[in-house]
């Protein structure tokens, strides 16, 4: 019996296959036609359309993985390379690419020829040169210190005063909080560690001082090289208040502190209320406020030049003109109850030594005088027994 159907008859002739061609291209134009009667059409149409699409992406993909796989990239390993030798690496670091791709699933590694190293705590000296618009305050900010070890770093440059600060100064930044002392050689350890307030062994052992221990015959007398400077961990010293200040009324004598301005003996006048009015006709600060850890034991007080200034409460004048000590120009009124005031960096002063004013009156006007003025602006202090008093305690704010 023969089960071979017509179309896979070797014998078949030409002409046949056409007939055959024919017949099955009719068959589709009519189910197409019955389709399109049924409305279906278009829909046959996109379907056919899609179908086509596949049946084309398909071979395409196909023959790109066998162009892929047969050239390899220059990047997988092949069987040749596996079995022969280790390959030694001759390229440079830095001309390795970016990017490894290994072909296989995960997470592509990056090669970084270049690594970020962690902040490392400070253990030497350095330095910082000091920019437009940068204090004392921002500075110890910047570099995690104390204000106060700003001072005690750069006595020299800034001599414990924080206005002295000017743009283009190289100061010392120490790498922990405290003092930096220039060893002399001639002093006793135990004598300067009692001046800082720290224990001897702190300053022996401080890293950033590089000492040998073993090479210290005698701690109170170390053999260190005058013109050493020595790092003093958590030094400190009590700022002294070197502004002109007069004695109370109690006692006939002269003010403290010697200068131009210092008056004679003044033993009599107004005496105060006890109470304060503000000093100037601005109430907001332009400069340091009242800092006692860094000697700044007054307020600036914005003004523009030329602005008046009147005392705080009533009193005698006992200072009266130019102070060396960076002030320029100042006021001194002793209250005659324990209580004087300061105004400083005056553009004009309007009252002399020993006369009495009353509180309110006009003293001076605002100005920048003085090695330590950086713009125009009241420095004003205020004590009691000599001790200083921070002006926001006791100045009378209006509406309060």
């Amino acid at each position: 019996m023969n089960n071979q159907s017509p179309q896979d008859n070797p014998q078949e002739t030409g002409g046949e296959k056409g007939e055959r061609s024919k017949v099955r291209l009719n068959l589709i134009l009519q189910w197409m036609e019955s389709l399109v009667h049924l409305g279906l059409g278009e829909s046959a149409l996109r379907i056919g359309t899609n179908i086509l699409m596949i049946l084309l992406v398909i071979p395409v993909v196909w023959l790109m993985q066998r162009l892929y796989h047969e050239t390899n990239l220059g990047w997988l390993p092949n069987a040749a390379t596996m079995t022969g030798p280790a390959a030694v690496p001759t390229a440079e670091p830095l001309l390795l690419p970016q990017e490894i791709t290994l072909g296989l699933d995960g997470v592509a590694r990056l090669v970084r020829p270049h690594t970020t190293i962690p902040d490392r705590p400070r253990i030497d000296v350095t330095q910082y040169t000091v920019q437009n618009g940068d204090n004392v305050f921002l500075i110890a900010e910047q570099f995690g210190l104390k204000p106060s070890t700003i001072l005690l770093g750069n006595f020299n440059t800034l001599k414990n005063d924080v206005d002295l600060i000017r743009p283009g100064q190289i100061l010392n930044i120490l790498p922990v909080d405290g003092a930096y002392y220039e060893w002399q050689g001639v002093e006793n350890l135990n004598s300067v560690a009692k001046y800082y307030s720290v224990d001897p062994q702190a300053i022996l052992e401080s890293p950033a001082n590089h000492l040998d221990l073993a090479g210290l015959s005698d701690p109170a007398h170390p053999n260190i090289a005058g013109g050493t400077w020595l790092v003093i961990p958590g030094g400190i010293i009590q700022f002294s208040w070197h502004a002109p200040i007069g004695q109370p009324r109690t006692s006939t004598t002269r003010t403290k502190v010697t200068g131009e301005g210092a008056c004679d003996e003044v033993n009599s006048g107004n005496v105060g209320y006890g109470t304060f009015i503000f000093p100037t006709v601005e109430h907001w600060l332009s400069g340091t406020d009242y800092r006692p850890d860094v000697g700044h034991y007054g307020v600036d007080f914005a003004g523009a030049a030329g602005n008046a200034v009147y005392a705080a409460d009533a009193g005698v004048v006992v200072y009266s003109g130019w102070n060396t000590w960076g002030y320029g120009n100042v006021i001194v009124i002793d209250h005659g109850n324990g209580w004087q005031s300061l105004y400083a960096h005056l553009s004009q002063i309007n009252a002399g030594c020993a006369q009495s004013v009353g509180q309110g009156d006009l003293i001076g006007l605002v100005g920048m005088t003085g090695g330590t003025s950086t713009g125009p602006h009241l420095h004003f202090e205020l004590s009691y027994n000599a001790a200083p008093v921070n002006p926001h305690t006791v100045l009378d704010i209006p509406g309060r």
